[in-house]
């Protein structure tokens, strides 16, 4: 399976508080795992790494495949048990308290589909036959507002509090995690990121890079650089999976 990973810090910030993962377990299975830290002097780097560090640990500890009912339950319970690790964390260390972070997990499952988990405002996003299609629903602000119908997509780009989470990794003592199972064309991209990249550009651009005759490694880099031009304010984190040969595999 073709992967790629990329983070990048930006044009605007000191240190990257992105972290983003392929973590295997015993049978070599894959999950995808990209987390956006926040808060305090650093503190967003310890709960981001804390993030791709924990599903490291737990999940080399499966085996095979799982269902998508049992990759929606064992995701759920593991970012439950994460949210109260970070939180318990930032109340033993003065340096990290109120820190937090996004995380998005796919697990690639039996029955040729992805389970995708996420809390924050980091996005998976799948390319199929009927284009690029969001998966993930940001838990912001300002998404709040568009549902309610007080603000329109285009103005959710540049409101001054669009970067104000509802919820977070680590903020509260308890979660509650979204998470749902899509099934796949035989042709797929399956892209996660930051919103330093989704916050930069559209998702048409997105689309238009993808569908480009280039590299993942290619399409990564340049998804990237056009965040960048955009202003590149934030740190910006990328995996890109080509899916095409996932149900050939899953036969094995």
């Amino acid at each position: 399976m073709n992967t790629v990973i990329k983070t990048d810090l930006g044009r605007v910030r000191q240190h990257n508080e992105d972290a983003v993962m392929i973590v295997y377990n015993q049978d070599e299975i894959p999950l995808f795992v990209l987390a956006d830290g926040m808060g305090g002097h650093q503190a967003g780097d310890v709960a981001s790494s804390m993030t791709v560090n924990f599903f490291q640990e737990k999940f080399s500890q499966t085996k095979g495949r799982f269902s998508a009912k049992e990759a929606e339950a064992w995701l759920v319970s593991a970012i439950e048990e994460l949210n109260e690790k970070i939180y318990t964390y930032s109340m033993q260390n003065q340096d990290c308290l109120g820190m937090g972070t996004t995380v998005v997990a796919v697990s690639l499952c039996q029955d040729q589909s992805l389970t995708v988990a996420h809390v924050g405002d980091s996005r998976a996003y799948l390319l199929g036959k009927d284009g690029l299609i969001q998966v993930t629903e940001d838990h912001s602000y300002v998404n709040e507002l568009v549902k309610r119908g007080a603000l329109s997509l285009k103005d959710a780009q540049t409101h001054p509090k669009r970067n104000i989470l509802m919820r977070a990794l680590g903020t509260e003592k308890t979660i509650q995690v979204d998470v749902q199972t899509i099934s796949i064309d035989e042709k797929s991209c399956l892209l996660i990121c930051t919103d330093g990249l989704s916050g930069k550009i559209s998702i048409n651009e997105m689309e238009d890079i993808l569908h480009k005759p280039l590299s993942l490694e290619e399409k990564s880099k340049l998804l990237i650089e056009c965040a960048n031009e955009a202003g590149g304010e934030d740190n910006i984190s990328v995996i890109l999976v080509d899916l095409t040969n996932l149900q050939a595999e899953g036969e094995q």
